[in-house]
C-alpha cells in the first residue's frame, strides 16, 4: 500500500476557528521541519488562509520557514497553494496578481497551484478563464502543476477535457473526505475519475476538525475556540458509535484514534491532508505508516460511519 500524507495549514493564522496565536510560530516551525523529516509528500496552504489582518499568514509562515530550511530538505517536498476564485477575480488575468503575491510569500517555491473551489454556481465561465490564466503563467515560464479543490464529478470531467485541449493536465484534486464527511458517494465518483486519469486524489479534513480524535471515554476539556466547542457538542452523540468502534481498533493496534482515521483513508486509496500544529502530532500521525487496517476492521468502520445520524456540512461552493 503506497502511503502519502500532506500537511494542512489552514489553522496557521486562523483565529476565528483555530484560535491561532503568534506565540505558536515556534511550534509550527518544528511541525514543518518534522513533516519534512518524516517524509510528508507536500504542504498545502491557500491565499485565503488567515483571518483579518492575518490574511495570507499561512503562506507567509511557510515562506519564512523555507528560508531557514536547507535545500536538501526543501527539495524533498512540494508546496501547494489554493487561489480563491472570488467573484471579482475574473478574466484571463484574474489570478495573475494573486499568484505572484502567493509566489512571493512562499519564497518563490510553488509547485502546485489549485483553484480553491469552482465558480460554477455564480459564474460558470470563470473557472475556464482562471484555468486559462494558470496555463498562460506556465507558458510564461513558471513551473507548477495545476490542481483543483471542492470539485464535483461533472465539472471535473469538463475541466479535464478543457485542459487537454491546451495540452495541460490536472495533477491533483482535493475534496472533503473522512469517516464523517458528507456526499461520500459523490466524492467516490470524483476519486474514480481521478484514478482513470492518473490524478492524485487528496482528502482534506480527514480528522473531521478533530472530532474523530475525541476519545469517547474521556470528557472534553473545553480548550478550543467557541466555534470548535460548538461543533464538538453538536457531533458528540451522533459520532459516538463511530468513535467507540475506532477506539476498539486503536486499543488493539496500540495506536491513536487519529491513526485509525488516517489508515481508513489509506485503505480507501486517499492521500490525506492532515492539519497539524505540533511536532508530537506529526510523529503520531506518521505512526500510521507502521500498520494497516485489516478488511474486517475496515468493514467495522464503514458500517459505523454509515450509521452516523449526522454528517459534517459540505462546502457550499462544491460543484456538481
Amino acid at each position: 500500500m503506497n502511503k502519502k500524507i500532506g500537511l494542512g495549514t489552514w489553522s496557521w493564522g486562523n483565529k476565528f476557528f483555530w484560535d491561532y496565536q503568534q506565540s505558536s510560530n515556534v511550534d509550527l516551525f518544528e511541525t514543518f521541519l518534522e513533516a519534512l523529516n518524516q517524509g510528508f509528500s507536500f504542504i498545502d496552504t491557500a491565499d485565503s488562509y488567515g483571518t483579518g489582518k492575518l490574511s495570507g499568514n499561512s503562506e507567509k509562515l511557510i515562506g519564512e520557514f523555507l528560508k531557514n530550511t536547507p535545500y536538501s530538505q526543501k527539495k524533498k517536498i512540494k508546496i501547494a497553494t489554493k487561489l480563491a476564485p472570488y467573484p471579482w477575480r475574473i478574466g484571463r488575468k484574474g489570478l495573475s496578481i494573486p499568484f505572484k503575491k502567493s509566489f512571493d510569500r512562499l519564497d518563490n517555491q510553488l509547485d502546485i497551484v489549485q483553484l480553491h473551489w469552482s465558480a460554477a454556481k455564480y459564474n460558470p465561465w470563470q473557472d475556464y478563464q482562471l484555468l486559462t490564466n494558470l496555463c498562460d503563467l506556465i507558458d510564461e515560464g513558471y513551473q507548477f502543476e495545476i490542481g483543483l479543490s471542492n470539485i464535483g464529478p461533472s465539472r471535473l470531467q469538463k475541466i479535464i477535457n478543457f485542459l487537454a485541449e491546451k495540452e495541460k493536465k490536472i495533477s491533483c484534486v482535493q475534496v472533503q473526505y473522512s469517516l464523517l464527511s458528507p456526499d461520500i458517494e459523490k466524492q467516490n465518483i470524483v476519486k474514480r475519475i481521478c484514478s482513470q486519469n492518473k490524478i492524485d486524489f487528496l482528502g482534506y479534513s480527514p480528522l473531521s476538525f478533530g472530532i474523530l480524535c475525541k476519545d469517547p471515554a474521556i470528557k472534553d476539556k473545553n480548550k478550543k475556540s467557541f466555534l470548535r466547542n460548538l461543533i464538538f457538542q453538536i457531533y458528540d452523540q451522533p459520532s459516538l458509535e463511530l468513535r467507540l468502534a475506532m477506539k476498539e481498533i486503536s486499543n488493539y493496534r496500540s495506536a491513536s484514534l487519529a491513526q485509525v482515521a488516517i489508515n481508513w483513508c489509506f485503505y480507501k486509496g486517499v492521500i490525506p491532508i492532515v492539519g497539524l500544529r505540533k511536532k508530537s502530532q506529526v510523529l503520531d500521525i506518521c505512526s500510521s505508516f507502521n500498520w494497516n487496517l485489516s478488511r474486517e476492521e475496515f468493514d467495522i468502520l464503514e458500517n459505523a460511519s454509515k450509521n452516523c445520524s449526522k454528517r459534517l456540512p459540505g462546502n457550499p461552493f462544491s460543484s456538481v
